[in-house]
């Protein structure tokens, strides 16, 4: 009998220099929009289907207070997904598909993530895929290059304090000047 994989994605939007975040946290860059003729057209529908096949969520504290902030005025853009924030703090839980975790990161893949879910994406912050990539715990790594550069903010991959070798699955440009860079994590 065939078991369905796991597999945990670290996927993050950065400027062409690397910048997840500008010093103000603003997102508005994400916007920035070239047009290249031979990219891909994404439709809604293929996002919706795409976004279908991510059944759960990690993030940071810093990104999950991100994320509220933007939700006021952008709405929730995890959906219904069961979101799980890694931190030591308290913060607020407006949904109930989010909880709060504080515990060990190989605790957290082995007896929360792999018996419950299939295809669990981290989408922030930086400190966090950090950490999954140095406990080996990331399969994959989806970083989407915006056609801007930032100049400072927060880099995506910052003092990760290992050498780690990637295998290139695909790279998908897209009709904005969006790139999508898609490596598997050898391990």
């Amino acid at each position: 009998m065939a078991t369905t994989p796991f597999t945990i994605t670290i996927h993050m939007v950065s400027s062409l220099d690397g910048i997840i975040a500008k010093k103000d946290n603003s997102v508005s860059w994400f916007e920035t929009v070239d047009h290249y003729e031979k990219g891909v057209a994404l439709t809604g529908q293929d996002r919706e289907d795409f976004l279908s096949t991510i059944d759960c969520y990690v993030m940071g504290a810093r990104t999950y207070e991100h994320a509220l902030e933007l939700s006021r005025s952008y709405g929730w853009a995890y959906g219904d997904v069961p979101t799980i924030v890694v931190t030591h703090r308290e913060l607020p839980i407006e949904r109930p598909h989010i909880e709060l975790y504080s515990g060990d990161l190989i605790t957290l893949v082995n007896e929360r993530l792999r018996p419950n879910y299939k295809n669990v994406w981290l989408v922030g912050g930086p400190l966090l895929a950090a950490a999954f990539l140095r406990l080996q715990l990331a399969d994959e790594i989806r970083l989407s290059v915006i056609p801007i550069i930032l100049g400072n903010g927060t880099p995506f991959f910052d003092q990760i304090g290992i050498e780690q070798a990637l295998h290139l699955k695909e790279v998908t440009p897209y009709k904005s000047g969006m790139v999508e860079l898609w490596y598997e994590v050898k391990k």
